[in-house]
């Protein structure tokens, strides 16, 4: 039975003051408070800007209880300098070692954008990627859909990372909801079902991520866990409709489904402190 831990993808939002913050909370009381309602999140701003140590060491500081999944720095996946990008590597590798020390580290997530199609050259960089983070927790996610295909998933198998289970819109060669376990860790990440936003010129990270899932949908999502939830040692999962707070209020939802279900079926193992 696997520790299943769950959570959202960002803390630091603005508009999360009032529907989940109190008012005028300060920016520098995100991580704490946030820190009250879940026992892990998963950092964004890590891709934008790359990690320092001491930065990174701070934050376990102010949250102690939290685990932290980091995503890989854009140089990485989305804007790689083939001249440079095994010195980023190796940055990015020293930034995150106060997780690694302190155990804190849930994995390293590289998402890779709709745009990385699934080529010679890209699977041998994806290779070299992997090759370099090895004996630390990882996960890739693709946003296009060519990458579903037995040989990436037993090269991810044989390399112990976690192919990420998405939750997105059922919109043509984007992924497929294929949850197939690939290391002991199993990673999810929802995206919410905004169709009418995904794409276009007017679509912005809040907008296209702007979904409440309903009731009967975390419901679905939650029985589609199962089957990995007793198959994995870990189960991490982050919710990132994050405007608004939507994605806490859905979070919310799934660990009681969660629970519920695991309960009604006649498993303590949730009530033995299997869910975080």
């Amino acid at each position: 039975m696997a520790k299943i831990l769950i959570g959202t993808s960002g803390y630091s939002y603005n508009d999360w003051i009032g529907p989940v913050y109190p008012e005028d909370t300060k920016k520098e009381s995100f991580l704490k408070l946030y820190s009250e309602m879940f026992d892990t999140v998963e950092l964004n701003y890590t891709y934008y800007s790359m990690p320092k140590a001491k930065n990174i060491a701070k934050m376990t500081e102010d949250a102690p209880n939290l685990g932290f999944a980091i995503k890989a720095h854009q140089s990485l996946t989305h804007k790689v300098d083939e001249s440079k990008w095994q010195d980023d590597i190796k940055n990015y590798i020293n930034a995150i070692e106060p997780l690694r020390e302190r155990g804190k580290l849930e994995a390293v997530l590289f998402q890779f954008p709709y745009s990385f199609h699934y080529t010679e050259e890209n699977r041998r960089y994806l290779g070299k990627v992997l090759e370099a983070f090895s004996g630390i927790p990882s996960a890739v996610e693709f946003r296009n859909a060519e990458w579903f295909n037995d040989k990436v998933i037993d090269g991810l198998r044989e390399r112990s990372v976690a192919l990420t289970g998405l939750d997105m819109p059922d919109l043509a060669n984007l992924p497929p909801k294929l949850d197939v376990l690939t290391s002991p860790l199993s990673y999810f990440r929802l995206h919410g079902r905004n169709k009418e936003n995904w794409w276009g010129p007017d679509s912005t990270a809040t907008s296209r991520y702007d979904y409440l899932y309903s009731d009967s949908e975390i419901k679905t999502i939650a029985e589609r866990l199962t089957q990995i939830i007793v198959q994995a040692d870990r189960v991490i999962i982050y919710f990132n409709n994050h405007a608004r707070g939507k994605a806490v209020k859905n979070a919310e939802m799934l660990k009681n489904i969660i629970r519920e279900l695991f309960v009604e079926s006649g498993d303590s193992a949730i009530r033995d402190g299997m869910m975080a």
